[in-house]
């Protein structure tokens, strides 16, 4: 009886840790992008996306819409490699979009921007809500500090792409004008799993 106790408690501790940090799946017309969230350490950021996902708010409707490349940002001084994904239009923002977060900083979670980090897009700090881009490269600048938001605080880091980094490299590489892809690659479901 001990021996399965111990069993039980192993496995419900195991099960508890595993789901700490949760996977999603993004299906989009190009491929398919896995998705680990650090929820142990950006819950708040983590959560956000996850009452998204969870509310099918993305599904059909969300796209991957604007990609920074090297050769697309000619006036920028600080240059950073990502795509962006969310709502794109403010008919769907207004919509679809929950509240605003707290800003979980990079100085407060450890989440640095580096190849394949999932992160919030944000205007000022505590703005960020439902649109959400993918670095392509390690990105330092995005970091608490990084100078490619005037106010230093960085952006919200909150996971990792851990499979489909291919698909991501892809959509980067489309064509676009000012930045906004001419044909936004729409995510066909956002899922957990």
């Amino acid at each position: 009886m001990r021996k399965f106790i111990a069993l039980l408690t192993m496995i419900l501790l195991f099960g508890c840790s595993a789901n700490q940090n949760p996977k999603v799946f993004i299906s989009t017309e190009m491929g398919d992008i896995i998705v680990a969230l650090y929820a142990d350490k950006a819950p708040i950021t983590s959560a956000n996306f996850l009452q998204y996902v969870n509310s099918e708010k993305f599904n059909g409707v969300a796209c991957f819409y604007r990609v920074v490349r090297l050769d697309n940002q000619p006036n920028n001084p600080v240059k950073i490699e990502v795509i962006q994904g969310g709502f794109a239009t403010d008919s769907l923002i207004e919509k679809k979009q929950l509240l605003p977060i707290k800003h979980e900083s990079t100085k407060e979670t450890g989440i640095l921007h580096l190849d394949g980090t999932i992160s919030m897009a944000r205007l000022e700090p505590g703005t960020a809500s439902s649109e959400f881009f993918i670095c392509i490269g390690d990105q330092p600048e995005l970091d608490f500090g990084g100078k490619r938001n005037p106010d230093g605080q960085g952006f919200a880091a909150f996971g990792k792409v851990i499979e489909g980094m291919d698909v991501v490299k892809k959509i980067q590489q489309l064509k676009d004008q000012e930045q906004y892809l001419k044909k936004p690659v729409f995510i066909i479901e956002i899922m957990r799993i």
